[in-house]
């Protein structure tokens, strides 16, 4: 087969970014921030309010990419076997076969993953990050590509298990769907009058388009000056007087991972600060343990990622660089 082009491959990405507006009426910054997860072989977290459209989502993303969805509702008695599989005795052959779990699929939506036990949702962080399954003392690797999309109540703390720092530092992203504006909403209505738009939603992505995509990643410029500047951030969230736990160094290569894809979404092949500043909440902020609670809410969060990006000077970037970025 003859190898994917950079222009092929950036149409494929644009039509994916319309395909999933064609079914969840959003913000484009949400979808962007969607994309960037994917690209960077990332998880996903989706913290809102029910029927927001977070599992329309995953299915939408599913369909666009011809992947494999598997949902998984949690539930207080869910176990880890549940997720990553069983082995089930075979009278015949006299020995155990192995049955995977939904987790062994391209896209799992765990729908209120804060409603499962603590033990069964560490089920999930060797998958979500080695991206194998152990069980009777044995690795399976899972597909690939793979994505954890997982989604929980902000506001509903009955029979919930917050999810431990160790877990929420696993998820690349953390985003907030919201409300659909006043247009959206009425596009939607619109749109679901004769049938849902996911029945007619047709795939616009192959998986090696994806995987190809994925690779280009990797080869986004990113000059040293962009990387002290990534980790100078960073660092800050550690040294702010509001912040008892800063971001991690996974939180670090999240960040400058994000900045690269969010490069070849907005069609530059340079990351520049201007790519790396509206990361900031969706990367970090899950990743912060904060000393007061008001921050916990991410309204008020505004003014503490301009204290952020303020206590850091900006690199300069010569014209020739600046030149590369448009190109």
């Amino acid at each position: 087969m003859s190898e994917l082009t950079t222009p092929e491959l950036i149409g494929a990405l644009q039509r994916l970014q319309q395909n999933l507006s064609r079914v969840i009426q959003t913000q484009p910054h949400n979808l962007k921030l969607l994309l960037v997860t994917l690209l960077c072989r990332g998880h996903l977290l989706l913290e809102d309010a029910p029927g927001l459209g977070k599992t329309t989502l995953a299915r939408a993303l599913a369909q666009s990419l011809q992947l494999r969805m598997k949902r998984l509702q949690c539930t207080p008695d869910l176990m880890p076997s549940d997720i990553t599989g069983i082995s089930v005795y075979n009278s015949e052959e006299h020995k155990f076969h192995f049955m995977p779990g939904p987790v062994f699929s391209n896209v799992l939506l765990a729908d209120e993953i804060n409603r499962a036990t603590p033990r069964t949702q560490s089920a999930l962080l060797e998958a979500m990050a080695e991206g194998t399954v152990t069980a009777d003392r044995k690795t399976y690797q899972l597909p690939n590509p793979f994505m954890v999309l997982a989604t929980q109540n902000p506001v509903e703390f009955s029979g919930t298990y917050p999810l431990p720092e160790a877990q929420l530092d696993r998820f690349f992203m953390r985003i907030s769907l919201g409300y659909p504006d006043e247009q959206q909403e009425v596009a939607m209505l619109l749109a679901q009058q004769s049938g849902h738009p996911l029945d007619k939603l047709q795939a616009v992505m192959t998986e090696q388009q994806l995987l190809a995509l994925q690779a280009m990643v990797e080869k986004v410029t990113l000059n040293e000056a962009m990387v002290r500047y990534i980790s100078q951030l960073v660092r800050a969230t550690r040294e702010h007087k509001q912040v008892r736990l800063g971001a991690s160094p996974r939180g670090s290569l999240a960040l400058m991972r994000a900045a690269r894809a969010m490069a070849i979404l907005s069609g530059k092949k340079t990351v520049t600060p201007e790519f790396v500043r509206p990361l900031l909440e969706p990367v970090l902020a899950h990743r912060l343990i904060f000393r007061d609670a008001m921050l916990q809410q991410p309204a008020a969060r505004a003014e503490f990622w301009q204290q952020i990006i303020a206590s850091v000077a900006v690199p300069d970037f010569p014209a020739a660089v600046a030149g590369k970025a448009a190109g």
